[in-house]
């Protein structure tokens, strides 16, 4: 034992006379980062006031879109969950603008967004005008929570497989928006006495958007993401001016025009997953990307801890 003891302090003692030799930068080398090695910043456990409350209020706005359809008030359900996309799109960027990104308020938001853009629109959808179609109407609407909850999953552990500047599948926000703008313009259309069909009778048209927005959450159709836009950058006057006309475009006829920007979105990443597929362009991979010339996606963490944008 004596001997066995003597040999470990020499061989520890050694180790440290040569790293006194090699100088002072090599203990860095020795237990710093290996080569290829890319260090993740640990996020805190901690829970933040700030952006959990936009969170909260995004889950609130859900809730209470749910309440409204059970009182059927159906405008003000739909108004509600665009309200909570809104706020949904608010929550990350002030995490990262106050550097109180948390995992807390990563797996929060994912629950909240579930109930925002998943049960939501669905329980608005059966409401409205699926109720009266028996089995098919609740499968439809099952449809809808099943695509949501499996493409934030999907979103939450394969972020790092695709194009940044794509999202893989319907974004569940933007199919909220599709089964919560048929509600709204229906209804308005119907109180403003253009049209005198009520949710029953458009039950099939319903039954189809439900179905469609539920399927391509879960889709490989490409969606452009808009992350890719730098918005820091300085741009013409021009843009300016267009972003006034924008709003004034929106404000003119709010169910009208979101109605119809969300349904030409819900559609443009299957038309651009056409067109790939016809130019033999492989899907949104890394294979696939490097194939049709982008950036390669970052890589994941070595722990594999690294999901969602922080927040």
């Amino acid at each position: 034992m004596t001997r066995r003891r003597r040999f470990r302090l020499r061989r520890s003692r050694n180790a440290f006379e040569r790293l006194k030799v090699n100088g002072p930068g090599a203990p860095e080398e020795v237990f710093g980062p290996k080569a290829g090695f890319t260090p993740v910043a640990r996020r805190s456990r901690g829970v933040y006031l700030l952006p959990n409350a936009f969170t909260t209020a995004n889950l609130f706005a859900g809730f209470y879109a749910i309440v409204m359809a059970m009182n059927e008030q159906f405008a003000a359900a739909a108004i509600a969950i665009f309200v909570a996309m809104l706020l949904d799109s608010l929550d990350g960027r002030v995490a990262r603008m106050t550097n109180s990104q948390s995992a807390f308020g990563e797996q929060y938001d994912s629950m909240a967004d579930v109930i925002s853009f998943g049960a939501a629109p669905a329980l608005v959808a059966y409401s409205w005008a699926l109720r009266g179609m028996g089995k098919w109407g609740w499968l439809a609407a099952f449809i809808f929570v099943a695509g949501a909850a499996l493409r934030l999953a999907r979103f939450n552990t394969n972020i790092h497989v695709v194009d940044k500047r794509f999202f893989q599948g319907l974004p569940s926000p933007a199919a909220a928006a599709l089964v919560a703008g048929l509600v709204w313009i229906a209804t308005d259309l119907r109180e403003s006495r253009w049209i005198t069909a009520t949710g029953a009778d458009l039950g099939w048209l319903a039954w189809i958007v439900t179905v469609y927005a539920g399927l391509s959450m879960v889709s490989s159709a490409p969606f452009y993401s808009f992350k890719d836009i730098n918005f820091k950058r300085s741009v013409p006057f021009i843009f300016l001016i267009l972003l006034v006309l924008g709003f004034v475009l929106v404000s003119s006829d709010p169910p009208l025009v979101l109605f119809l920007l969300f349904v030409v979105y819900g559609l443009s990443g299957h038309v651009l997953s056409v067109w790939r597929w016809t130019r033999g362009v492989p899907a949104l991979s890394k294979a696939g990307l490097a194939a049709s010339g982008g950036e390669a996606p970052a890589k994941p963490a070595h722990n594999g801890t690294e999901q969602r944008p922080p927040r």
